[in-house]
């Protein structure tokens, strides 16, 4: 254990790391057009249940498992398989950690072509180029190195600063602000002519829809993977938190934030994207053709253009925070380093790595599906496992309750046991079987 470890200032700071680890572009490109394909309203009513069940359970096992530790996952995982004598803790300690390095090399590259994006809005650009053909010439050329050395820069120098100081400060500072553009967005999306047909394909309820696998598979997804589920972020936030903090209430908040972020994208985006008649349904090519397609033809383009991908910078780079603070942990933790050498020697390595796929959109793929699919899920059955069967339920559930104003009962052992890594593990069987569901 540290002689000294950082903490976050109170239960306000926590939480606000923690949406800003859980907002994030899946909230902005996978959740509106989800929400429309699956049923609109109806579609909520899985997603509330995942979410506000095992997706709050996850959060809340991490959560105690990283304070309990006082440690990340990885120096967590390595204790307790020692003290247990149980084998195999150093190797299967390092897959949450590498899940969560691995998630940085590929998502920086994303936050770079948003800082970008950014720059020509606010340059006044935005309104000059062929969205389609500028973004198919961008993605994939050598140009997104610089932007991708960028996006790391710019999280290595808030990592650096340390978990009050640097993490928490801008949390502070960029959560709220995501909210108010997206709020300011959101009404002027809504009085585009047309804009109601985007209400209608988002909240009129098609019922007949909650009888389609599909729609629980993709409400489950989305539940899961939209809570920064990964054995490793919100287990080392969780370190970082002492034991006046509830954290059955943090896991709640986090969850009713993100879940709001998501909605707003919602309505910032899928109006405005059917008052000019194009598709909701685009993928990560909503944010990087459609939406630009959008603000070049609308009054006051550029302005709206500027705040919109200020917004996405403010929901990206936050959750960059968290894939770089958990193998920073682990290095200072295992290694006994200095703070600033961990996070610059690991940048450096994100950085080198992600090059192939910043020039190779096929190893980008392949790789972001392998982490995503597979390694991360696994993270999060680890610790589950970890603090619930070779630690003791009894015992995980002691560290849960502590600071809780209202105690969990012991129901909630059923839960973690069985239904939340029964669902992890039914995760990554999903995630091969349709490619991807979060």
């Amino acid at each position: 254990m540290e002689k000294s470890r950082e903490k976050f200032s109170g239960k306000l700071g926590f939480v606000l790391a923690c949406v800003g680890a859980a907002v994030g572009l899946g909230n902005v490109w996978m959740f509106p057009y989800r929400l429309g394909q699956n049923g609109g309203a109806a579609f909520l009513i899985p997603y509330f249940i995942f979410v506000f069940i095992l997706g709050t359970a996850g959060m809340i096992t991490e959560m105690a498992f990283g304070r309990t530790m006082e440690s990340g996952s990885m120096t967590g995982i390595r204790k307790i398989f020692k003290n247990k004598n149980v084998k195999g803790g150093k190797f299967i300690s390092l897959i949450p950690t590498l899940g969560l390095t691995g998630t940085l090399m590929f998502y920086a590259i994303v936050v770079g072509w948003v800082l970008k994006y950014f720059f020509i809005s606010l340059a006044g650009g935005i309104s000059s180029i062929n969205p389609e053909k500028y973004f198919n010439s961008f993605a994939g050329s050598g140009e997104t190195i610089i932007w991708n050395g960028i996006a790391i820069a710019i999280t290595l120098a808030i990592v650096i600063a340390g978990v009050s100081k640097g993490i928490e400060r801008m949390n502070k500072i960029m959560m709220p602000c995501l909210f108010i553009i997206f709020i300011i967005l959101a009404i002027r999306s809504l009085t585009l002519p047309g804009a109601y047909r985007g209400v209608q394909y988002l909240l009129l309820p098609r019922w007949e829809k909650l009888l389609e696998v599909k729609t629980w598979v993709m409400a489950l997804g989305q539940a899961f993977f939209t809570v920064s589920l990964t054995g490793c972020s919100l287990v080392v936030y969780g370190s970082y938190t002492d034991e006046k903090v509830d954290l059955p209430s943090a896991a709640i908040h986090t969850a009713i934030f993100d879940t709001l972020a998501a909605l707003l994208a919602a309505f910032v985006i899928i109006p405005s994207v059917f008052s000019y008649g194009l598709d909701p349904a685009s993928g990560p090519a909503l944010l990087f053709i459609t939406i630009p397609t959008i603000f070049k033809s609308m009054p006051f383009g550029r302005i709206l253009s500027t705040l919109f991908f200020l917004s996405i910078i403010f929901a990206s780079i936050s959750s960059c925070l968290v894939m770089l603070e958990g193998p920073v942990e682990a290095a200072m933790s295992e290694r006994k380093i200095s703070r600033k050498k961990a996070s610059i020697v690991i940048s450096i390595g994100c950085f080198l790595l992600g090059i192939p796929m910043c020039i190779n959109m096929n190893l980008f793929g392949k790789f972001s599906d392998f982490i995503t699919i597979i390694i991360n899920p696994l993270g999060v059955l680890i610790v589950s496992i970890t603090f619930f069967y070779i630690v003791d339920a009894d015992e995980a559930m002691k560290e849960i309750n502590i600071g809780a104003k209202k105690s969990l009962g012991n129901y909630f052992i059923p839960l973690i046991k069985y239904g939340f890594t029964l669902t992890t593990i039914v995760v990554i069987i999903l995630g091969v079987i349709y490619g991807g569901i979060g």
